[in-house]
């Protein structure tokens, strides 16, 4: 793999009333651009840990964004990474499948352009190298977990109604990650057979973890946008705004608890 990173683009980074500093990072993975989004607190001194944001199936947006800049403003520094490409992204299902399915289906891909994310934060100078976790929503989460059971070197893994089930079948071991799992009671996309046989998996492996399940919420529930998708698609979708302060605030603690360790 060879990335190159192509600037940093100060000119897109502007400083709010509240110091948050945020800007727009394109960098290269083979010759391919990937666009990905840092917001940090420059009114914090030091080096700080990082969370790497993973979209949704739907790529970089608002949502992903916003929520790179409200970790930041909890003092991490946060960078929402590219999974499809610069300019790469979908307003319905059936091109938000095609392009999670050929991300997936693309040998090597998830992890090369999540490894390339992880070295790119690593060499910030805002962040502690090393106190890196990752957080992923949906599609997001689902890569955030499969980056855990390959034993990549992260503190810790947080998914949103994250598919649980994968092809990577962990060992005692294998996991250094500690890892946090919130997910819908009524999430069609992912079942109650999903999550128990994520619980056992996890179990058997010897790793630190924590599944939460709130009832009657179903898929896509951090998201604000979900309702107005689900029922203009006619897919089960719908946002829950308890749901998404609790699994926030969860969040939050999990990485100040992680990161004092």
């Amino acid at each position: 793999m060879q990335l190159t990173l192509a600037h940093y683009s100060q000119d897109q980074a502007f400083l709010r009333e509240d110091a948050m500093h945020t800007e727009a990072i394109e960098y290269y993975i083979d010759d391919e651009s990937f666009t990905g989004y840092l917001a940090y607190d420059d009114s914090i001194e030091g080096e700080r840990p990082a969370i790497l944001l993973l979209h949704e199936w739907w790529g970089m947006n608002d949502f992903t964004r916003e929520e790179a800049e409200r970790l930041a403003a909890e003092g991490f520094t946060a960078f929402a990474l590219d999974m499809y490409g610069t300019g790469v992204s979908a307003d319905n299902p059936s091109d938000a499948g095609a392009l999670m399915t050929k991300t997936i289906e693309t040998e090597g891909a998830p992890l090369k352009r999540f490894q390339a994310a992880l070295d790119l934060i690593n060499t910030h100078p805002t962040v502690q190298a090393g106190q890196v976790a990752a957080q992923g929503y949906c599609f997001g989460g689902a890569v955030a977990l499969t980056m855990a059971r390959l034993g990549l070197p992260l503190k810790g893994v947080v998914s949103f109604h994250g598919a649980l089930e994968s092809d990577v079948k962990v060992k005692p071991g294998d996991i250094t990650a500690e890892l946090q799992v919130y997910t819908g009671g009524d999430d069609a996309m992912i079942p109650a057979e999903h999550v128990a046989n994520f619980v056992q998996e996890m179990q058997t492996a010897g790793v630190r973890f924590d599944v939460t399940s709130y009832p009657g919420v179903q898929h896509g529930f951090t998201n604000p946008a979900a309702t107005a998708r689900g029922e203009k698609f006619g897919i089960p979708l719908k946002y829950d705004e308890a749901a998404a302060n609790d699994a926030y605030e969860g969040a939050v603690n999990f990485y100040n608890k992680i990161f004092q360790q």
